[in-house]
């Protein structure tokens, strides 16, 4: 935390580049400050002014008098880089570099942003930044940005890619009274970036939750480290731009050709224990209930309302969304019979009726938080004749301290007859959502939260697996490089996993048919008889698969047809020869595999197997390293679990032997990164106890 302290609670701001023409940059950067309450010194920088905003003005950063923390610079790009010389010389430790014209126009751009890292590492500078919004503490405060009006202070820190966004968002929350902590636009990311915001945010006292809008991620292995320390402390939310696959990824695997940048995040994010959302909306519905209330226990939600209509639909919206809607117990059920007309609904939802003053609601209110089957609350209020916005908005700002252990949120649906109400309860810490979809979120989101640290919490189980042979694996994958070549044969694939204690099929390569009919009494009949091609992805699709052959005559003309389907069907694909492997009982069909994702590293895959993988995309993934939890979890949460556990009075399958392969290919891809993509499928699996085999490997090195 240290380490960027004196980039939000500077001693000294230096603005280079201030400006005394109310449309520049540099004006409203230094106003901004001004305006902001800090306390510090200010060093407006201009050679061609004296005083601007009642300010003496330096003609260079070398000129000002005093040590500067912050230099916040907003000049034209091209001469940015003297500015940050100047800056090292002076000993600035930090500088928001606002100005455009670098990465993001490309060409010189990126040029110029590379020799802004080398200069500002030369002298220890850390940027923040270029292109960039600026950034602000609420607490210090100081606003060192070119945004609008500064928001209220309170305990959301923000920190977006997106400088637009985050300036539409400040001008947004003025009117929703959300407060923040800290705000950060990233910019280009040249030097910080999200990773090192998160880490520091982490440790800020006040800072509640962190929100992120994030275009990129820098470091992916970092990230997840990161996340997984910081989300135990505080909650963190992403909304993640650009995830959605925009076309299919060409991949010589199943896994490869299944995974992509929308699943690697997904798992990355549940690795991290960070909260994901898809829309604005969703960020903030969240961050306003983390700002004030505590975690739930469990998903048990109950519902006051004053609307039949209204707690009808916000019911369905929590069933829909994963949550559950209470069962009051008999005695809340008795309380409420007693104390709440004969036409009210007792049961969840409460409905108190259309005519309910805040003493009506008190009674229900407070009857539902009592229950020890109820987890949260969700109460919702309709502008009705004799409704009392005000009044029973005191009344859930009076519970919600008397009850600070569950979470009380209200859903004001109306305009102006619900507006003071509204302000009040927002005043006080009580989250108030126009829509009852938005109060089911936030609750989702504290679920979520509570959920994603009991997860990492189980993530930490690892295990060793010592018996393994690095040497031997790495020594094919080396050999394969020197050829020139990146897909291993399934000879070499399976020689591979082998080295780390993957059971598989025996298999060898034959170049003749001799050597096919050798092979084959060597390792016992029957055998099966494919085609070994770099070039030849699915061999069954080109006649390149002969199964049960039984005697040598049947090898030699397997041999034969084999190869010559080959040459009809991929005229220039390499053939190296023919695998002759001993043909193993059928056992249970699944897939394992991997895939190297550029930003995170390797994708696990396990589900469904066989040659309908892709059909019915039965999978589910991890980021390797795999912990034993997540193996196990990888398996449950696919349909081909049911068919392992064993269906229609078929025995239960060795599930423990495929945990066994999902961590020890976690291992390998871990150990040899250079694996790009592999696949063990069909993995056979055998009744319980008698393990699993793997049947047929495909492996692609970078």
């Amino acid at each position: 935390m240290e380490g960027l302290e004196r980039l939000f609670k500077p001693r000294s701001v230096a603005i280079v580049g201030a400006s005394r023409d109310p449309t520049k940059v540099g004006y409203v950067v230094l106003k901004n400050i001004v305006e902001s309450g800090y306390k510090g010194e200010v060093y407006p920088v201009n050679p061609k002014a004296d005083k601007i905003l009642d300010l003496p003005v330096y003609r260079s950063i070398k000129e000002v008098p005093g040590d500067v923390d912050l230099a916040v610079i907003a000049i034209p790009a091209q001469a940015v880089l003297e500015a940050i010389e100047e800056c090292g010389g002076k000993g600035v430790k930090f500088a928001v570099v606002i100005s455009a014209g670098f990465k993001e126009v490309g060409g010189e751009g990126i040029e110029r942003e590379k020799k802004l890292v080398e200069i500002a590492r030369k002298h220890g500078i850390r940027i923040v930044g270029p292109n960039c919004l600026g950034i602000l503490d609420l607490h210090t405060p100081i606003n060192a940005s070119f945004g609008p009006t500064p928001p209220r202070k309170g305990g959301i820190a923000f920190v977006s890619q997106s400088g637009a966004l985050l300036s539409a968002i400040l001008d947004w929350s003025t009117k929703t009274g959300i407060g923040f902590s800290k705000i950060v636009s990233l910019g280009n990311k040249a030097d910080l970036n999200e990773v090192d915001f998160m880490e520091y945010l982490g440790e800020d006292p006040e800072t509640k939750v962190i929100l992120m809008y994030l275009e990129s991620i820098a470091d992916g292995k970092r990230f997840i480290e990161a996340g997984s320390s910081v989300t135990r402390k505080k909650p963190v939310i992403v909304l993640k731009g650009g995830v959605t696959e925009a076309g299919a990824r060409a991949a010589l695997s199943h896994t490869g050709a299944m995974a992509g940048g929308a699943t690697a995040i997904k798992a990355a994010f549940r690795k991290a224990g960070i909260i994901s959302v898809s829309t604005i909306s969703e960020l903030f519905d969240m961050a306003i209930a983390f700002n004030t209330q505590p975690i739930p226990q469990g998903d048990r939600v109950g519902i006051v309302t004053n609307a039949g209509g209204g707690g009808v639909v916000t019911s369905d919206i929590l069933v829909s969304k994963g949550l559950k809607l209470t069962s009051l117990s008999k005695p809340t059920i008795e309380l409420l019979r007693k104390g709440l007309p004969p036409m009210a609904a007792i049961y969840s939802p409460v409905d108190v009726l259309g005519d309910a003053l805040p003493d009506r609601y008190r009674l229900a209110i407070e009857a539902v938080l009592k229950d020890p089957n109820v987890d949260a609350v969700i109460t919702i209020l309709t502008p009705q004749a004799m409704t009392d916005p005000e009044g029973t908005a005191k009344v859930i700002i009076e519970l919600s301290k008397l009850y600070p252990n569950k979470p009380l949120l209200a859903t004001f649906i109306g305009g102006e007859k619900v507006e003071k109400a509204v302000k009040l309860l927002i005043e006080n810490g009580i989250p108030v959502y126009d829509m009852p979809e938005k109060a089911v979120v936030a609750l989702l989101g504290l679920n979520m939260y509570r959920e994603a640290r009991e997860y990492i919490v189980k993530a930490l189980e690892r295990i060793e697996i010592p018996d393994v042979d690095k040497a031997g694996a790495l020594s094919i994958i080396e050999e394969i490089k020197r050829q020139g070549r990146r897909t291993l044969t399934e000879v070499e694939a399976k020689s591979v996993v082998k080295y780390y204690g993957v059971p598989v099929a025996p298999t060898k390569l034959a170049r003749t048919e001799d050597e096919a009919v050798e092979i084959a009494n060597a390792i016992g009949y029957p055998v099966v008889l494919k085609i070994t091609s770099p070039d030849i992805v699915h061999k069954s699709d080109v006649g390149g698969v002969r199964m049960n052959i039984k005697s040598d005559d049947e090898v030699r003309e397997a041999f034969r047809t084999i190869i010559a389907n080959a040459r009809r069907y991929a005229p220039t694909a390499v053939i190296h020869g023919v695998a002759v492997q001993k043909m193993v009982p059928k056992g249970r069909e699944v897939i394992v595999g991997a895939t190297k994702d550029p930003v995170f590293d390797h994708l696990l895959m396990f589900g469904l197997g066989g040659i309908y993988t892709e059909l019915f995309r039965d999978v589910s993934f991890r980021l390797a390293p795999l912990t034993l939890h997540e193996a196990k979890e990888m398996v449950m949460e696919t349909k081909a679990y049911t068919l392992l556990k064993g269906f229609r009075g078929e025995p239960a399958a060795d599930i423990s032997s495929v945990v066994n392969v999902l961590l020890r290919v976690s291992k390998l891809v871990t150990d040899i990164p250079t694996i790009a993509e592999m696949d063990i499928n069909p993995l056979f699996v055998y009744e319980e106890g008698m393990g699993c085999i793997a049947v047929d490997v495909r492996m692609v090195v970078e």
